[in-house]
């Protein structure tokens, strides 16, 4: 006899829980279960038909895989939660019995981190769980960073503790001190949200975000509690990642902090870098493995003799002479298109810049208007060993004194400013800190605005200090993590490069109009004495445009033509005839050319769809509706240069 199959025992009934039954079978409180699955890394999923999973489901039910479940049946934090769980009722219940020393009892022993700051329990083996190798958790770092970062610039409220922001901030200025060290920062870009970060760390590229140092109001509808378990989750991992970079590179983990100074604004300088004396450690045990495993004399007098012949053999020298020849060499392979008109592939180069090298040997002097903290890092991330600011920006400053005759380039963000003159002559800024005269500029001293800073990182080479003097316009600052594709526009290269033979043609025939418009106004306001001489002259006028009528609708268009016709109407003047010259008549005869054969291949591209399959076919016309839309806003921002470029040819 066939055994019964019963409700929910298989098929996907089987497969899939709903919130509610999971946080029964765990026997946990909802927030303790979303701070479980948040950091074992299992997520929500979706059913194909909910119905058959479960009859009383709903567009808003949350299903979780059975097997995710019972895998958090093993989890260790699991008798923690339950712990907690336990504590609280017995402290609910001392107070109800109005037992207050008890209750003080049992909190005192609870070692909560908000009274004794020490933790109930710990992530380690759920990072380690999670990021089997280094790699993994590099390649995780994105998000980690940006939300510690975010953190560490919010005011401490009741939903996000100080201490929280406190570590937050220090985990992240110890990672800086590492791609300081290293070198290895990479990018930036100053965008509308924040500063944008890409740092290269043993072959993983990390691109993080950073908020400006803006007060930052807490709004009401942002859980916290949510943010606060992945920031929970992501300190802990960012301390193994800080811990397994210094070890790397022979640096004590964690570094000393100076909270005195971390209190006066230093930030950076707080932080004193300790090496490893990995080299004398190294030494001693190799010494200890000698001593106690060492080689076999037997042995070893048979190597040496093996290798005495090999060196007194004549051929050795030839083979070794050609094994040199064999070598591959050290030039680069160059990558060419197969087929003419093929995708040009970048090519591979040796690295002509050393970032640890671009701004070595510079003495940098920051005003206060500027943004210290993110300038400070990416000075020193390439090289820079002194910086100096103004102390009210903090401590940890090369130098405070604005006329030390050690600084080479001071970077200001202010324009340049008329001081007031007062009786005595004697002029006075009240934006300097420094008592400097009316626009005074130290000579030898190189003033930049602070977007030289990321414009020379961003193009590995230092850029021109004239462009970026105090109060010049600046250069367009264009994110270096976006690839310009083959017909995209690009704002670095000159407008007639990019111009399609369309926008070409009609941008000249606007200037001619443009002209011929002023013309016209200009007669317009020519008035005569009397009316008859104006009936007489409208009379001429019309009788000329009789006989000249089919010349002209050969030489423009009839949109012009009626253009004309509607603005002498609603002026109540005649249509003035209108020469066109030959330039001009051969721009329109390309335009209706280009026209033309823009028509032909629009109708050769619908003969060629009806030739397609049906799913073909839509798929072709999806392709079109993307590349038109992506021309569409190429244009648009072509359009837009124009006439920006038209403008300032007007005012010079």
């Amino acid at each position: 006899m066939a055994k019964i199959k019963r409700r929910g025992q298989a098929g996907q009934a089987k497969n899939y829980l709903t919130r509610t039954q999971a946080v029964k079978k765990l026997q946990l409180s909802l927030p303790d279960f979303r701070k479980l699955c948040i950091w074992k890394g299992i997520y929500p999923r979706e059913p194909r038909n909910k119905k058959k999973v479960s009859k009383s489901a709903t567009a808003s039910t949350t299903f979780y895989y059975t097997k995710d479940i019972q895998y958090l049946l093993h989890e260790p934090l699991l008798q923690k939660f339950r712990e907690q769980k336990v504590l609280e009722k017995k402290i609910s219940r001392a107070l109800g019995r109005g037992d207050v020393t008890d209750a003080a009892r049992f909190e005192r022993s609870a070692a909560r981190p908000d009274k004794t700051g020490k933790p109930r329990y710990t992530l380690h083996h759920v990072i380690r769980e999670r990021y089997p190798t280094f790699v993994d958790a590099l390649r995780d770092l994105d998000d980690c960073l940006s939300m510690l970062f975010l953190f560490a610039n919010l005011p401490s409220t009741s939903a996000v503790p100080a201490k929280m922001i406190a570590r937050c901030e220090r985990l992240c200025l110890e990672f800086e001190h590492y791609l300081i060290v290293s070198h290895g920062l990479r990018k930036s870009f100053l965008s509308i949200k924040g500063i944008y970060y890409q740092a290269n760390i043993q072959g993983e590229d990390i691109l993080w975000l950073v908020p400006y140092k803006f007060n930052q109001r807490i709004v009401g509808d942002v859980d916290f509690r949510i943010m606060g378990t992945f920031v929970e989750f992501y300190m802990t991992l960012l301390g193994f990642v800080n811990y397994r970079l210094y070890t790397s590179i022979g640096l004590k983990y964690p570094p000393k902090f100076d909270q005195l100074k971390d209190d006066q604004g230093a930030e950076l300088g707080a932080f004193a870098l300790e090496g490893v004396n990995i080299a004398t450690d190294g030494a001693k045990a190799a010494a200890g493995d000698d001593a106690e495993h060492g080689p076999d004399p037997m042995l070893q007098a048979a190597v040496d003799k093996l290798v005495r012949q090999l060196k007194e053999e004549p051929g050795v020298e030839s083979e070794v002479a050609v094994d040199a020849e064999e070598m591959p060499s050290d030039a680069l392979d160059k990558f060419e298109p197969v087929a003419p008109g093929g995708d040009v592939l970048p090519q591979p180069s040796h690295s002509s810049s050393d970032p640890a090298e671009l701004f070595a040997g510079m003495t940098f002097f920051l005003s206060r208007e500027t943004p210290r903290q993110p300038l400070e890092f990416i000075l020193r991330a390439f090289g820079c060993k002194r910086i100096g600011w103004d102390s009210v920006l903090g401590e940890g400053s090369f130098t405070t004194d604005e006329s030390d005759p050690a600084i080479t380039h001071q970077i200001v963000d202010r324009p340049v400013v008329q001081a007031a003159m007062s009786s005595e002559g004697d002029g006075e800024d009240n934006q300097t800190s420094q008592k400097v005269d009316l626009n005074q500029r130290y000579p030898g001293r190189v003033y930049v605005q602070p977007q030289w800073v990321w414009d020379c990182v961003n193009d590995d080479e230092l850029k021109s200090s004239e462009l970026y003097a105090p109060g010049a316009p600046l250069p367009p600052h264009l994110s270096p993590f976006v690839k310009t594709a083959h017909g995209q526009y690009d704002p670095t290269l000159p407008l007639e490069v990019q111009e399609t033979e369309a926008e070409t043609l009609d941008a000249d025939l606007a200037e001619v109009d443009e002209a011929e418009g002023d013309e016209v106004e200009n007669g317009m306001d020519v008035e005569s004495g009397n009316d008859d001489s104006e009936e007489e002259a409208a009379a001429e006028l019309s009788e000329e445009e009789e006989d000249e009528e089919d010349e002209e609708d050969e030489e423009e268009p009839a949109t012009l033509q009626r253009q004309r016709e509607l603005e002498a109407e609603i002026a109540g003047k005649a249509v003035a005839s209108k020469t066109v010259d030959a330039k001009t008549k051969a721009k329109l005869e390309a335009r209706k050319a280009l026209e033309k054969k823009t028509r032909e291949e629009a109708e050769d591209l619908e003969r060629a769809k009806g030739m397609l399959s049906k799913k073909k076919r839509k798929l072709f016309e999806q392709m079109q509706y993307t590349n038109n839309k992506k021309s569409a806003e190429d244009m648009k921002l072509r359009s837009k240069r124009r006439k920006m470029e038209k403008e300032l040819a007007k005012k010079a």
